[in-house]
């Protein structure tokens, strides 16, 4: 894809304020063309981003992986990975994203843009990731490194503390839609327990398959609770 002379201007313009002016600006580009842009114009889907962000969705657990190594010899494997899941999160990339500006750079197709793409969750996230693709491929680890933990370390550092780590309701439903595109369901199983003290039995399924079960003293806490006996099935923990 040919880049215009207004399309080079506001892609270096963007690279200045990110900090990334090494950066190939047609790689630039290609991180931001959504593949609705490229179906509705007939291109090639290798112009699209969706290779960059398979590339960067590597680079960037890499990168986070070994800053936790790094950083957290106190905590256990278990632990570390917990953090990870939260920072590489789909909720955690899009926060960053936007915070960057990113959506407005984005090519979308016609329709993407009017359901407003430009602001979804996961296109921004993969953005994220497809842009992480694109440091590396022009600078290397290094800079990709650099870059990464200029957004992420905050992030990391305060999931390290705790925070960000109990919503197991949001980490089961992105894992899930990220794996198969599918969200989970919460049925109430049971209540047990006087009036002033019922305990709620909750089970959270994924289609017809009971992914786990929970227990607590409102309907909330037993979706969480059901939540977190999912996620460690699913990560094969349990």
């Amino acid at each position: 894809m040919v880049l215009e002379a207004e399309r080079e201007r506001q892609l270096t313009q963007l690279a200045r304020r990110l900090q990334i002016d090494f950066v190939d600006l047609p790689l630039l580009n290609q991180a931001l063309l959504h593949s609705s842009f490229i179906n509705e114009r007939d291109l090639s889907l290798a112009e699209g981003n969706e290779r960059l962000e398979f590339l960067g969705d590597s680079v960037l657990g890499l990168i986070v992986t070994e800053e936790l190594f790094r950083r957290y010899d106190d905590k256990s494997e278990g632990e570390l990975s917990k953090v990870k899941s939260v920072v590489v999160s789909r909720r955690v990339l899009a926060e960053k994203a936007k915070q960057m500006g990113l959506g407005e750079y984005i090519l979308l197709g016609r329709g993407e843009e009017l359901t407003g793409g430009r602001s979804r969750k996961s296109i921004l996230a993969n953005t994220f990731e497809s842009l992480v693709g694109a440091v590396f491929l022009s600078g290397g680890i290094h800079f990709a490194r650099q870059f990464v933990l200029r957004y992420l370390e905050g992030e990391i550092e305060k999931v390290s503390r705790g925070q960000g780590l109990q919503d197991h309701k949001s980490q089961l439903q992105e894992l899930l839609q990220h794996a198969n595109g599918q969200l989970p369901r919460y049925r109430v199983k049971g209540i047990s327990g006087p009036d002033h003290d019922k305990v709620y039995q909750v089970e959270v399924l994924l289609e017809d398959q009971v992914l786990g079960t929970g227990e607590g003293k409102s309907k909330k806490s037993a979706e969480q609770a059901a939540a977190r006996q999912a996620l460690l099935k699913v990560r094969g923990q349990e």
